[in-house]
């Protein structure tokens, strides 16, 4: 396998709970953990990796799940607390197979903080679509942009109700950001939704932002033509940000058969598939990178290790 096909040198979250494999020993290894980590404090703002709620108060009307899903391991991964035992195990199966893979969750997670303050700051964007966004974590695209501009408007959406259960709860005071349960892969009951269309104004430029989403989409449900489809919807000026598992490391096929195997989704994407993306875009600079590399905070004076390019990072202007 070529390891650089998605690595450029210049020295350049959907919640899926489908049934897991039996292979998971799923309710062995939570009578051995427990369903849940131990006591935790209140909900409180947080820092990187986390909790911003209350991880031991299941939602009203949810339950204590009992195969992992994309959002909640995502969280696992950054060290988070809003998870279950289930994802956690999920993410040392993954280990097991790419140990980096934290590092890859943590990295990605830090270009999206960088992406979003481009957008805000430099690009001049005030309303963000965040497409398959997880549950909320410390440094959100609104806590980024708001700290720009305290009137920017942001539409987290995501199909997990979780998201929706502990995105209301931290949204309740943010009259400029909300929460939609919507699955991407139906743009139209996104953009059609009254929370959308009360929040965003669609004849100023927007940000659609689907980091970490794309590569659990099959290619049988065409990527490519929903990312078309929410990028006819904003006007001349809006920007496309997106991130994406890279086939730029050699566990890639082993680690995209565990996802497929434990999820039933994952797609591990060539550096040239993922550009499609941004087709008939103005590519900002530097382009479609390694996620570690797309405008570090100072100089990376070394290659990015495995884990700093499992994803690569682009953004592009609709001209």
């Amino acid at each position: 396998m070529d390891r650089s096909v998605c690595f450029d040198n210049p020295i350049s979250r959907p919640a899926v709970d489908e049934s897991v494999s039996s292979a998971l020993g799923t309710a062995r290894i939570i009578a051995a953990l427990g369903h849940r980590r131990g006591a935790r404090g209140a909900r409180g703002a947080g820092r990187e990796g986390e909790s911003q709620v209350d991880p031991d108060v299941v939602p009203h009307g949810l339950s204590v799940p009992s195969v992992p899903n994309i959002a909640r391991a995502y969280d696992a991964a950054l060290g988070g607390k809003d998870n279950y035992a289930v994802d956690r195990v999920f993410v040392e199966r993954l280990k097991g197979v790419a140990p980096d893979i934290t590092v890859a969750a943590r990295t990605n997670r830090q270009a999206l903080i960088r992406g979003v303050r481009f957008l805000a700051a430099e690009a001049g964007i005030r309303q963000f679509l965040d497409l398959g966004s997880g549950l909320p974590s410390a440094q959100n695209t609104h806590q980024v942009a708001q700290r720009v501009d305290p009137e920017a408007r942001i539409v987290y959406v995501d199909k997990d109700p979780t998201v929706l259960a502990y995105g209301r709860a931290l949204l309740v005071e943010n009259e400029h950001t909300t929460v939609v349960t919507a699955d991407l892969r139906d743009p139209v009951a996104v953009l059609d939704s009254p929370a959308v269309k009360g929040l965003i104004d669609f004849s100023r430029p927007v940000a659609v932002l689907l980091v970490a989403i794309l590569h659990h989409l099959e290619d049988a449900e065409d990527p490519a033509g929903l990312v078309r489809t929410y990028l006819d919807a904003v006007p001349a000026g809006s920007y496309l940000f997106i991130t994406h598992f890279c086939r730029s490391f050699p566990a890639a096929d082993d680690l995209e058969q565990s996802f497929q195997t434990m999820l039933g989704s994952g797609r591990f994407r060539t550096r040239e598939e993922i550009g499609r993306y941004f087709t008939g875009l103005e590519m900002v600079e530097p382009g479609l990178v390694p996620v570690a590399q797309w405008r570090p905070e100072g100089p990376l004076r070394r290659d990015p290790t495995v884990g700093e390019r499992m994803h690569i990072a682009g953004i592009a202007r609709k001209p």
